[in-house]
């Protein structure tokens, strides 16, 4: 089926900034947080027209994108533009709360035996777009398809604790999930980035994929638009909104731009600047979404200089973290402290909170040999606020001695090129449990391990956490893992962001107390215009 074609005059601010091919990297992922009804904590009745939805119309939400190689694969998603685009054609089987908890879409509900190595998964009466009821074979399919040891799909190593070839469909509509060893927390698994259900045997997205989503496909174009429009089966009630498009914006000031001229009713993405500037002033929304993208360093744990643990701890106290979130984030946020999950289920909140100690971090240069050490540190405008950190790490650096080159590399292929290449990068990531964020990034198989934090005993240690029945023996093992990261790992935390977007005065149910990557995040399915 060919793709219909964005009509450019539409978008006369887009297309003077060009098309252009960014990463946004999720997962991912600070986000959009959507949530219905115009209830507490979302946009309400500024621009007039009351909080009752209505039904009809069209909303154009911009988004950074990946260029012409973008894909509506939803077990490919890695950028903003991808996790919303998935998330309004396909669902999966749990997704997580504002507390991060796992809660039940497409799984009606979830028991597991007493030895917490079987869970049996009900699903609910769903149909796909094509009228055929989601079941059990297309679940098993959809995992296994995930799985597979060929491709480097993101969600993989979340699904690692299930036994794809033992796990069976005990009927139509229930799912026998047989595991690898006990996991209290599985039903995470079922909520994991990244983990939509396809029906069985599909293998091609982007000419018309079929999903069990809230929108179906009419139409999209790698690198520039994407439409859908309201599913009326859609297990969870039909779209408010008829239509929705997707338009790809990767510069900020195009996102903006559109937004003021009506070009666009949503721009994903604001820096805080740019919400200064528009804030209270009447003639667009700004929604700003608290602690919700960690900003950090990643030094690669597997080559020189980081390869010395010394050297990583040396980093970790060079960094003035207040400036870095005064300077690079415009005070829009909070300091980190070397960990994720800030305020998560299982922060390990007790460690000391890490100031800037430029003597011990020269000294500590000197005993691993590296004086005079000189880096390279990649960054990008991909983000908001990279460029910046990068810029000020420098010089914060250069006090201990430290010669930091900061390479400005291309938003097309950012995410990519550093999960394996370079040594130190430009980081962040959206909200995802703790223990999600371990199996994805830090465990020797996991498919976006940034920092390459490769340790079969830090793996061990993960196992055993997730087979430990009681909470508080589960949080102590999970306090013992941030520790050794806290000490030696990868990731120089600095920061967690504020998320900013911006929306037309018309839009409503856009939640202002939605974590990003819950739930609620990119919910333009309970979204209405005024």
């Amino acid at each position: 089926m060919p793709h219909a074609p964005l009509d450019d005059s539409r978008f006369p601010g887009l297309r003077r900034r060009g098309f252009l091919a960014a990463a946004g990297g999720v997962a991912g992922l600070g986000a959009l947080a959507l949530a219905g009804c115009g209830g507490p904590g979302t946009t309400g009745d500024a621009a007039g027209g009351g909080s009752r939805p209505r039904r009809g119309g069209t909303l154009r939400a911009a988004f950074a994108g990946g260029g012409a190689s973008e894909t509506l694969d939803p077990h490919r998603t890695n950028l903003f533009a991808d996790a919303a685009r998935a998330k309004a054609l396909f669902d999966k089987l749990a997704d997580q709360g504002a507390d991060l908890s796992a809660q039940p879409r497409l799984a009606a509900s979830w028991e597991p035996n007493d030895g917490l190595d079987r869970w049996r998964v009900k699903l609910r009466k769903a149909t796909f777009h094509d009228g055929k009821p989601v079941t059990a074979a297309d679940v098993l399919y959809s995992y296994r398809r995930i799985a597979d040891p060929k491709e480097a799909f993101r969600a993989k190593a979340s699904l690692e604790p299930i036994d794809l070839k033992a796990s069976r469909a005990v009927d139509d509509r229930t799912v026998e999930f047989v595991l690898k060893r006990p996991t209290a927390e599985f039903p995470n698994v079922l909520a994991a980035f990244g983990a939509y259900i396809v029906p069985e045997g599909a293998r091609h997205f982007d000419d018309k994929p079929v999903g069990s989503g809230p929108f179906r496909f009419v139409s999209f174009t790698p690198g520039r638009s994407a439409v859908v429009e309201r599913y009326d089966e859609y297990w969870d009630g039909a779209p408010h909104l008829e239509r929705l498009e997707f338009v790809i914006a990767n510069e900020e000031s195009a996102r903006v731009n559109a937004l003021l001229g009506g070009q666009v009713e949503y721009a994903h993405e604001l820096n805080p600047t740019t919400a200064r500037a528009h804030e209270g002033k009447g003639q667009v929304e700004i929604v700003r979404l608290r602690n919700s993208a960690m900003q950090a360093f990643a030094m690669k744990t597997d080559r020189a200089p980081f390869d010395d643990k010394r050297v990583r701890e040396a980093f970790f106290l060079i960094a003035d973290r207040e400036e870095l979130v005064k300077g690079a984030l415009s005070g829009a946020g909070e300091i980190g402290n070397d960990l994720f999950g800030k305020g998560y289920e299982y922060y390990a909140d007790g460690l000391p909170q890490r100031t800037q100690d430029l003597d011990k971090a020269r000294h500590l240069l000197k005993k691993a040999g590296a004086d005079g050490l000189k880096v390279t540190l990649d960054t990008s405008p991909v983000a908001a606020g990279f460029t910046e950190a990068a810029s000020i790490f420098r010089d914060q650096a250069a006090k201990a001695g430290v010669h930091v080159k900061v390479k400005v590399g291309s938003k097309d292929t950012f995410w990519t090129d550093t999960l394996d290449s370079g040594t130190l990068a430009s980081y962040r990531s959206g909200a995802m449990p703790i223990e999600s964020h371990i199996s994805q990034r830090l465990l020797t198989d996991s498919t976006t391990n940034a920092t390459q934090w490769h340790h079969k005993d830090f793996d061990a240690l993960y196992q055993q956490a997730q087979s430990t029945k009681d909470k508080k023996d589960r949080a102590a093992v999970y306090e013992r893992m941030q520790r050794r990261l806290y000490a030696e790992g990868g990731f120089l935390v600095w920061g967690f962001a504020d998320w900013i977007l911006g929306t037309a005065r018309n839009v409503r149910g856009v939640a202002r107390d939605a974590p990003a990557n819950t739930l609620d995040w990119a919910r333009f399915d309970k979204v209405w215009l005024a």
